[in-house]
Parts: structure tokens; sequence; C-alpha cells
């Protein structure tokens, strides 16, 4: 028979064995990180490139996160790099992006084949070789077999990722490279295939919509319906290169889908309104116990925007966070921002939150 004491020992181990069942995981997604040719030119150096110094500010928001993804929507070829119309970017900008949080990289979209199947190639072979998870597109049919869709477990959730672009801006896709193009009947049979991987939640990641629309098109919300019907329950948007308006579905207190039309630009040399920043979506899921439903813990935004200046007549680029939408202010004072750049930034965060605190029109 127990004793008081080892009773109340007892009931501590199992009270704490119970909360240790329950998991949590943590997402961060931004939107389309971009190397437009003054990105490339601001950093150049004697040796080569460092892109880190564009992520230094943002970077602590970024890992915060278990998983962080973003849209690189550039090809890491070999020189001459380029930027708009055909993006052919130094791998050094891969590292960058991995040293600044990142540990996922969705590849399907419309700048997927600018630099041809060498260069998809190469992309594929670089960010893998930076030790990150990346999908979208596959160098064989084999490759896509094996990968797709992305299964990622982390703290005991299992998270099946899908990534589909709209085109590819005309470019063919050679043999046997393959690139994700929406199609209702390929999507619906890859969920098919990620059904049978057990996930607990399916998040498909969509490079979709009309450039600098502020509102998703008919076609994105019929893609979005179309994908909650076949159970996926989160939706990340890439390619307006503006920010469009999240929405989200409840059951009582409960959030069952949401939708992040778009995030808009992470990282650009786009300086009119609206193109200068970007949202990051922060999303937070867990379960009670491993045989536990997931549920969708917290479906959130923060705000960040491209401080751009010249330096010793070389452009810098650096991402900043911008208002959170719990702070009265609408930046942090040691960015030491000059009163025109305080205004741009100003302006972007009065326009995003506007856009998306009204929602869909």
């Amino acid at each position: 028979m127990f004793k008081p004491y080892q009773l109340a020992i007892l009931t501590l181990f199992l009270a704490t064995s119970l909360v240790a069942k329950e998991e949590r995981v943590s997402l961060i997604f931004a939107g389309d990180a971009m190397v437009h040719t003054p990105q490339i030119e601001a950093a150049k150096t004697a040796n080569g490139y460092n892109f880190h110094p564009t992520f230094e500010k943002i970077k602590s928001r970024i890992f915060n996160a278990d998983i962080a993804g973003v849209n690189l929507e550039t090809t890491l070829g070999t020189p001459p790099y380029s930027g708009y119309p055909l993006f052919i970017s130094p791998k050094e900008y891969a590292k960058a992006l991995h040293h600044g949080g990142f540990n996922l990289f969705f590849t399907a979209n419309n700048h997927a084949l600018d630099s041809g199947k060498k260069g998809l190639e190469q992309t594929i072979d670089v960010i893998r070789k930076e030790g990150v998870k990346q999908t979208g597109t596959f160098k064989t049919p084999d490759d896509r077999a094996l990968n797709y869709p992305l299964m990622l477990i982390k703290n005991g959730i299992r998270i099946a990722f899908l990534n589909y672009t709209y085109g590819t801006n005309g470019l063919p896709v050679r043999p046997p490279n393959i690139v994700n193009l929406i199609d209702t009947t390929l999507i619906k049979k890859d969920i098919a295939t990620a059904n049978q991987l057990n996930p607990d939640i399916i998040i498909a990641v969509m490079h979709w919509g009309h450039e600098y629309h502020t509102q998703p098109s008919s076609h994105q919300k019929e893609i979005a319906q179309f994908l909650f019907n076949n159970k996926v329950r989160i939706i990340i948007g890439h390619h307006p290169h503006v920010i469009q308006p999240i929405q989200t579905y409840t059951e009582g207190d409960s959030i069952t889908h949401a939708v992040f039309y778009s995030l808009g630009n992470f990282v650009s040399n786009q300086r009119w309104e609206n193109s200068d920043g970007g949202m990051l979506a922060h999303i937070v899921l867990s379960k009670k116990d491993p045989e536990a439903p997931v549920t969708i813990e917290l479906i959130d935004y923060s705000l960040v925007w491209t401080h751009k200046y010249f330096k010793d007549n070389k452009p810098v680029f650096n991402v900043l966070p911008a208002q959170d939408k719990n702070t009265t202010a609408l930046s942090t004072p040691n960015f030491n921002l000059q009163s025109y750049e305080q205004y741009m930034m100003d302006r972007f965060v009065k326009s995003a939150t506007t856009i998306i605190e009204e929602g869909i029109k």
C-alpha cells in the first residue's frame, strides 16, 4: 500500500507525464525572397558575395520558429548574375537565408526556370547542400516520388507540405525536371499520397494571383476552397508582391482552416507603395497527446519592411521588423531612419494593416 508521500510523488509524476505529452510546433512563413540587380551589387565583396547583413535585424524573429519557410523567388546559378526579368543569383544567397533562420525553401514559382535546366538543378543542389529542406521543384520523377509531398515531423507533429505555381513565365520544363503546376487533378492525387503518410495536418504553399492586386482573384478563392474541400487546412500564398488579406474559418472557439492569400515581398528592390514590405505568417499547432487531433492554436501575423539606403555610393538592404499590431510604436527607435524613410515605412504599415484588417471585399 502506498504511503501518503509516495502517493504525492506518484501523482506529481503522472501529472508531469500528461503535461509532457502535449506537443506544440511554431511556424513562420515569409513572402517573396527576391534578388534584383541592386541587391547583387550590394552583396558584392572582394572575395564573393555577402547577403548576411540583409537579414541581421529580422533573424531573431525567424529563429523563434521551429519551422521557418520562405519563397525563394530566384535561381542559384553561375555568373553572369542578373535580376529581373531572369533571376540568377549567387549561391551565397541561400546560405544567408539559412543563417537568417530559414530551414524550409519553397521553389515552385514563376521564376523557377529563369536559368534553365541547369539552374533548376543547381538551385536544388545548393539548397540541399546547405542542409535546408526544399520542395516544389525536382530534378527527376524519382526525386519527386521520394521527396514529395514533403513530410516534416517536429515535436511529435506530422506536417505534410505541398507547393505549386500557376506557371513558369512560358519557359518550358525540360525532362526529367519537374515544376509543380497548379492542376486540381494533380493536387488531388498528391493529397491522397500525403494522406498515406498519416499527417496531422496538410499545408499548401501556392504561387498564384495577380501581381500588385491587394485582393485575391476569383481563381485564388476557387483554388483555396478546392484545397479546403480536400483536407488542406492551411494555405500560404505568394506571387502578388503585395499583401493580401488573411481569412480564417472557425467552429466555436476552434480555428479549422486559414488562408494567407499573399504575404507580399520579404525582400526586394521594389520601392513603390505596398511592394516595399511584406507579412510574416505566424502559426502555432498543438496536440494534447499523441493520439489527439492537431489543433490550430494560433493564426497571426507581423510586418516587415525593406530598408534601402546608400553607403559609400553602394546600396544597402536591411529587412526590418515593422509595426506589430499589438504595439503602438511604428518602428523600433534604434533603426535611425531618416524622416523620409520613416514616412515610407509608416506608409507601408498603415496600408498593410488596412488591407489585412478590412479583409476580403
